[in-house]
């Protein structure tokens, strides 16, 4: 582990020969996952400068915005975690200080390693009465990560949390018009009309199958292949299929042909939620500069307040939060991967270590 600065952020890296993974202090965002061998790291950092999340201060950072989400926004940087909320909080719980998303990606991390090619990233959740770890491992020639998360659940209440992981790609790993995707998909709907202010392209609250997104005036979009419109942006969910023991998605660039992608067992994740930004929003620090594609796997469907997400119990028969017992922990593990490829495959295996296989 070594001790850095990253875009301006302090924070720590593992490496070995394939793949370098860098990781902030606060908020505990996986900035980097870089393919060494092309300079490739598939992971969105915004166009605008990053600073701690601890330094936010409305009056003297006006240039991340007025809303609720600035505090975060100030901060973001490729994967982040969505603890214990997958949306805006609401007035209430803002009002006490509640950020969106939650704590998780925005307080600082205690960072730990028992060795070169781990290090563990752990923080209590004060708000939310949340004990939260992450361990990241490399192993040796190998372009994979493996991730292993636990939350603890510090109340004597049994507590519904959302859990999502909020994996954001970005340029020049994503091209308009070009980066291809695949996932495990069986049934799929698009946010309700509320999200973008209405103004992306795709038919709110459709129901639909992967890849053939609904469009406002007819017709269906292609998800299999990055929007090429020049100005887009909005919010799927996308059940990842049940019958599958693992879940994936697989992004690949014909430009750079680099495949990245991450797999985890679907009962931990049922849900993959796809966010579109493509120049869209045009609000501080946006200021239709934004080119993303978040692939956010998780426990709930869609950005939403905990009472919202409470309220809607579940979708296409799968729930939409997870259960964490009274001073009990629950546990997933996940991986992450950076290679070279001539096309993207259909479909990925994981042996649970730092094997994958490809179909």
């Amino acid at each position: 582990m070594t001790e850095i600065t990253f875009h301006e952020r302090r924070a720590v890296q593992l490496e070995n020969a394939d793949v370098r993974v860098s990781l902030t202090v606060e908020g505990g965002h996986l900035a980097e996952i870089l393919h060494k061998g092309s300079g490739v790291n598939p992971l969105w950092l915004p166009p605008w400068p990053s600073i701690e999340p601890s330094t936010h201060d409305f009056a003297r950072h006006p240039e991340y915005g007025a809303g609720s989400e600035a505090r975060l926004l100030s901060g973001i940087l490729g994967h982040s975690i969505c603890l214990d909320t997958f949306g805006a909080p609401s007035a209430e719980e803002a009002a006490a200080g509640m950020p969106v998303h939650g704590e998780g990606p925005v307080i600082p991390y205690q960072v730990s390693a028992s060795s070169g090619d781990e290090v563990t990233l752990a923080a209590t959740l004060r708000l939310a009465q949340l004990r939260f770890s992450r361990r990241i491992e490399i192993a040796p020639g190998l372009p994979v990560v493996v991730l292993s998360e636990t939350v603890e659940n510090l109340s004597a209440s049994d507590r519904p949390i959302a859990w999502t992981q909020h994996v954001t790609l970005g340029p020049p790993f994503l091209e308009s018009g070009s980066t291809q995707f695949r996932l495990p998909a069986t049934r799929s709907k698009v946010g309700d009309a509320s999200f973008n202010d209405n103004l992306g392209p795709y038919l709110p609250d459709a129901e639909f199958v992967w890849p053939n997104c609904p469009l406002k005036g007819g017709g269906t979009e292609d998800f299999q292949t990055n929007t090429r419109r020049p100005v887009s942006g909005g919010f799927t969910t996308h059940l990842m299929d049940p019958a599958r023991e693992q879940a994936f998605f697989l992004a690949w660039s014909p430009s750079s042909k680099i495949l990245f992608g991450y797999i985890w067992q679907q009962k931990d994740f049922p849900w993959l939620a796809r966010w579109e930004e493509h120049h869209l929003r045009t609000q501080p620090p946006w200021n239709g500069n934004g080119v993303t594609c978040g692939m956010e796997f998780g426990v709930s469907p869609f950005v939403e307040s905990r009472r919202q997400m409470v309220e809607r119990g579940s979708l296409f028969g799968v729930p939409a939060y997870r259960w964490v017992p009274a001073l009990s922990k629950v546990n997933a593990q996940y991986c992450a991967f950076v290679t070279t490829a001539e096309k993207i495959p259909e479909s990925v295996k994981w042996d649970g270590s730092f094997g994958i296989a490809f179909g």
